[in-house]
């Protein structure tokens, strides 16, 4: 019996795709998941092509992040329509995979697994996080996003703009 000693994944390329040969055992911490991943990202310039997105509709934030304009939509009509999938008003469980664990894991089921050309639509998580209140919205485990620090921490600006808007308003 006994616990199993740990072994060390390998990343492989497989279909454009990022995934381990194996899972450790035990799982590490979901900051030690994501800074291992994190040195293995695709630039999100080959995501955005690998989904033929028109490069008008793609914002970039970098080289790992962009938000992509409603736009798009008009310009993928002529596509057959895909499947668009809501995951909302979950609890989570005791050890806290919500929605946004289960989002991730989803469309990484999709990918990787069904090999469906497919993305998530996440939110930038509130400052929540940031000090220890509730959990980030950057999912866990190896279904989270990454880098999960700057996820958490900044996103692509949208939440500073917000609570600017918000201390405004309450200003006047």
């Amino acid at each position: 019996g006994g616990p199993k000693p740990a072994k060390m994944a390998r990343v492989t390329h497989v279909h454009n795709k990022l995934r381990p040969n194996e899972a450790l055992y035990p799982v590490p911490s979901d900051i030690e998941i994501a800074q291992t991943r994190a040195k293995h990202m695709l630039p999100i310039k080959k995501i955005a092509e690998g989904l033929d997105l028109d490069e008008d509709y793609v914002n970039y934030y970098g080289k790992h992040k962009a938000k992509v304009s409603l736009g798009v939509l008009d310009s993928m009509k002529h596509n057959k329509n895909g499947k668009y999938v809501v995951v909302a008003g979950i609890n989570p469980t005791p050890l806290g995979e919500g929605k946004s664990t289960t989002t991730i894991g989803l469309t990484q089921a999709l990918g990787a697994h069904l090999e469906r050309k497919v993305f998530a639509c996440v939110r930038q998580p509130s400052q929540g996080p940031t000090f220890g209140v509730k959990g980030g919205a950057a999912g866990g485990g190896y279904a989270q996003a990454i880098p999960m620090e700057e996820f958490n921490l900044h996103g692509t600006g949208d939440i500073h703009a917000i609570t600017a808007a918000n201390n405004l308003l309450a200003a006047a």
